[in-house]
């Protein structure tokens, strides 16, 4: 599938997927993908398990080089700017990553001295996500002592302490509590309206639904829909929720013949 026409042809492209494709020994987990984010959205990626999420978002990120294709960040190509790529954004996987002998307050300054950020500015935004996700009281404990939900609050606030315009976000919602579940949506919004963009993947569709501008469906390492959720019920011949759409959408195998939408 060829990605449909955004609404705003003049807003900004952050990140350009260009016929990406990606396998591991015989089996194929991204086939011929392209895919545009803009300026200022928040972009929820669905499909099923294996689909190949994950893939695309690390081949985005830089951690995986694709096969063929391009990504291209903030208008420097991966493929050969991948340093200057990487300062404008930042990867949240599903597991987060923190290491175990540092506090999560050590963590956080340890990347934003690998990004630059003047420490003044980056103890300014510290407080602020502390605050936030009310993460002061184990801030300064031994990140071996955290539960998955402080450690992805610890991770997130890492990816955001250098203002990236681009947030790459796999699963972002499992193992947070309910509360912090909405402040991370707020964030997530935030970092749109502040002109950022936000790639999410996930299996919680109502988050799609309630958070996101624009939706991408993968199934079988194909981008076989686009758009809004008004577009994507038309698309599905489906008045419902998101939920609805979704499984009429990988119900069956994509066709590799059909037209772009």
């Amino acid at each position: 599938m060829t990605e449909a026409c955004h609404p705003d042809s003049n807003r900004e492209i952050t990140v350009r997927i260009e016929n990406l494709t990606k396998s591991f020994g015989r089996q194929v987990a991204v086939r011929d993908l392209s895919l545009h984010l803009y300026r200022g959205e928040v972009f929820a990626f669905l499909g099923p398990n294996g689909a190949g999420k994950t893939t695309t978002l690390k081949a985005t990120a830089g951690l995986l080089r694709p096969d063929t294709g391009t990504v291209t960040i903030c208008g420097c190509l991966m493929q050969r700017e991948a340093r200057q790529a990487k300062q404008h954004l930042a990867f949240v996987p599903d597991v987060p990553f923190v290491y175990e002998k540092l506090t999560g307050r050590e963590f956080i300054r340890f990347t934003r001295e690998m990004y630059g950020v003047p420490e003044a500015a980056a103890e300014s935004r510290l407080a602020e996500l502390a605050r936030r996700l009310a993460m002061d009281g184990f801030l300064d404990q031994l990140c071996e002592t955290y539960s998955h939900g402080m450690k992805q609050k610890v991770a997130l606030a890492a990816a955001l302490i250098h203002q990236p315009r681009v947030l790459i976000v796999d699963e972002p919602m499992v193992g947070l509590d309910p509360r912090t579940a909405r402040v991370t949506r707020d964030i997530f919004r935030d970092l749109a309206r502040a002109g950022g963009t936000v790639f999410m993947s996930t299996h919680t569709l109502d988050v799609a639904e309630q958070l996101a501008d624009r939706i991408g469906i993968i199934h079988h390492g194909r981008l076989t829909a686009l758009g809004t959720l008004a577009e994507l019920r038309t698309q599905a011949q489906v008045d419902g929720r998101l939920e609805d759409v979704f499984l009429r959408l990988t119900e069956a195998p994509p066709d590799e013949t059909a037209p772009a939408s």
